[in-house]
C-alpha cells in the first residue's frame, strides 16, 4: 500500500510541477528593504493550479508572496520593468551605430 502511495506521489509530481510553488497567501505589506533587495519577480495568475493572483518577489533565494496591488509593489514591477527596457534598448542603438558604421565603411 505504501509504495502504491509513493507512486501515485511521484506521479503527481512529475506531471504537476508547479502545484507546490503557487502563492497559498500573499501580504499586503512589504517593507522598502525588501523591495529595494528583489532581484527578479513572477506575476502568478489566479489560473490553473495556482488560485491565487499574486506577485513573487525573488530576493537572495527567498520568495515572497504579495498583493498584485498593493502600490509599492506596482512600483517596483514598474522601475524593474524600465530597466530592463532601458538596457536592452541601449544593446539595440549600440548595434546600430556599429551596422551604420560598418556600411559608410564600405561606400
Amino acid at each position: 500500500l505504501s509504495v502504491l502511495f509513493l507512486t501515485l506521489l511521484l506521479l503527481f509530481l512529475a506531471l504537476f510541477p508547479g502545484a507546490f510553488s503557487c502563492c497559498t497567501k500573499i501580504s499586503d505589506e512589504i517593507s522598502k528593504g525588501i523591495l529595494r533587495r528583489v532581484e527578479r519577480f513572477e506575476i502568478q495568475k489566479a489560473g490553473g493550479l495556482c488560485h491565487l493572483e499574486a506577485v513573487i518577489l525573488h530576493v537572495k533565494g527567498r520568495k515572497f508572496c504579495v498583493n498584485p496591488w498593493n502600490r509599492k509593489v506596482e512600483k517596483m514591477m514598474k522601475k524593474m520593468k524600465h530597466k530592463i527596457h532601458r538596457s536592452k534598448s541601449h544593446v539595440r542603438k549600440q548595434r546600430r551605430t556599429r551596422r551604420t558604421r560598418e556600411k559608410e565603411q564600405k561606400q
